[in-house]
């Protein structure tokens, strides 16, 4: 059984997606209990693989009984196992979150709805738990198939937004197939164990530098790595309330998390002048990307358009803490995805809030409404407490490694780019939480509040602060799963 945990993580949500048509068939009712059950089933399943991890090691799933690297192999370690049941927990918060929207904006549409979000997350789950390049693409394929139509759901200007993401994911997709084409002419595998073993050997190949080159780049489009990041703000603020809290917790997280496995697990830190060159602009891009992101967040007033250039800046701030190329600064960029997907997920969740139960979508909006005295305004800054880094949130405890990593580099430069970045992000909440508590003292009685809103942001904003509480004990986990890994 514990060896088939890893499958079954996966074939809970994407069976139940395939199967929901006809469960539904005589009553759409059904559509949101079903993928509740699910997801319940897969975030069970997900805890114990964890735990089976965590007592008895790593498992590795051949499918078939075929070894790697003829037969397709799934891995999953410490970190994969982490993530699986993070991924799994967010997705079920953000359900969870969303019974009082369907009615409203799904409209005749809940059984491809809810069918395509169980594919999302089960592509999620296979992306995490590859173990070969060519199945991470397949998987980051049907991650991105269902987001577009997630993102399309509510029709008029989201088509248009929901296009564009197709068609800079598309060019992505294209180039990170192009770049393990030149892996596979230079190695003749795609099994990350074997890459591993191979590719030290072959740095100065041509192919392995092109195809690393290829892939960075469709990732980078994937994770909104800027100057890669224009589908991301628009996808976002578009797509239906729903939807926003998952899609901006996980997607670029998977593709952040895919390239730090390229980058530790396949070319490692090794000791020629490529990876270190790699890393160098790794970190070099993600600065780039943590300062241009909070000023344009600064530059706009949509909460959700805010929202999302924050967590284009938190991109970012993982690639400088990877950058680093040490064991540290790995540790600090597996940490701080954990954390950055829990705080995506609650700001968009706390968006949807404001809007479904205020009519505020933008900062001018909060100044008609009177969120004093509201629990809206409690959960939204212990979130803003973490999106700047301020104890004892797991934000601050994420930055901080990052910091370290930067500090044991000697890396002043990285240093004054996380500094930049976390003034940035203060005056951006600043404006957003100056507006919300000086909102004005009368205004129109406001409905009471779904108990699905407030089970969600207070689960979400206790994972926070368990994330800086716990982040010792986390962080002690992510240290010895990634041992031997860095300089």
């Amino acid at each position: 059984m514990t060896y088939h945990l890893p499958a079954l993580v996966f074939l809970v949500p994407f069976v139940t997606a395939i199967g929901l048509p006809l469960i539904a068939l005589r009553d759409e009712r059904r559509c949101r209990p079903v993928a509740l059950a699910a997801l319940s089933v897969m975030a069970a399943l997900s805890l114990m693989s964890l735990g089976s991890v965590l007592n008895q090691g790593e498992i590795r799933y051949a499918f078939s009984g075929w070894a790697p690297p003829v037969g397709i192999e799934w891995v999953a370690d410490e970190i994969a196992s982490i993530m699986v049941v993070a991924a799994s927990l967010l997705a079920l918060v953000s359900l969870l979150y969303s019974s009082p929207f369907p009615t409203q904006t799904l409209q005749g549409r809940s059984v491809p709805y809810y069918s395509i979000l169980l594919l999302l997350v089960s592509g999620l789950s296979g992306v995490i738990y590859a173990g070969d390049l060519f199945n991470i693409f397949v998987f980051l394929e049907i991650v991105a198939l269902s987001a577009y139509s997630l993102v399309a759901v509510p029709g008029g200007r989201a088509l248009v937004s929901a296009f564009r993401y197709l068609i800079m994911g598309a060019l992505g997709a294209s180039f990170y197939l192009l770049g393990v084409a030149y892996f596979y002419s230079a190695t003749g595998t795609l099994n990350i164990a074997d890459l591993a073993q191979r590719t030290p050997g072959l740095l100065e190949s041509k192919a392995v530098i092109g195809g690393l080159l290829f892939m960075f780049i469709g990732l980078g489009i994937k994770m909104a790595l800027m100057p890669l990041h224009a589908w991301l703000p628009d996808a976002y603020t578009d797509a239906p309330d729903t939807a926003s809290p998952i899609l901006a917790a996980l997607l670029t997280k998977v593709a952040l998390l895919v390239w730090v496995r390229i980058l530790f697990w396949v070319i490692g830190s090794g000791d020629s002048e490529q990876p270190v060159v790699v890393f160098s602009l790794v970190w070099v891009l993600g600065a780039l990307a943590s300062v241009s992101g909070v000023i344009l967040a600064l530059s706009h007033t949509d909460l959700k358009r805010i929202f999302a250039y924050g967590g284009i800046a938190h991109v970012g701030l993982v690639l400088i803490g990877v950058g680093q190329g040490s064991h540290t600064g790995l540790t600090a960029g597996l940490f701080y995805i954990i954390n950055d997907a829990v705080m995506q997920c609650a700001l968009f969740l706390l968006a949807g809030v404001l809007v479904h139960q205020y009519k505020a979508r933008t900062l001018d909006d909060l100044k008609s409404v009177n969120i004093r005295s509201s629990w809206v305004g409690g959960a939204f800054v212990v979130v803003a407490l973490s999106m700047i880094g301020l104890p004892p949130t797991g934000g601050f405890f994420g930055k901080w490694y990052i910091v370290l990593s930067a500090v044991e580099n000697r890396n002043y430069f990285a240093l004054v780019a996380i500094i930049v970045t976390t003034l940035l992000t203060l005056a951006y909440f600043a404006r957003v939480l100056e507006r919300m508590f000086r909102s004005a003292p009368k205004s129109p009685q406001v409905p009471d509040t779904p108990l699905s809103f407030r089970a969600s942001v207070a689960a979400l904003a206790a994972a926070i602060m368990g994330l800086g509480l716990w982040s010792d004990h986390i962080v002690s986990v992510l240290l010895e799963a990634t041992r031997g890994l860095g300089r």
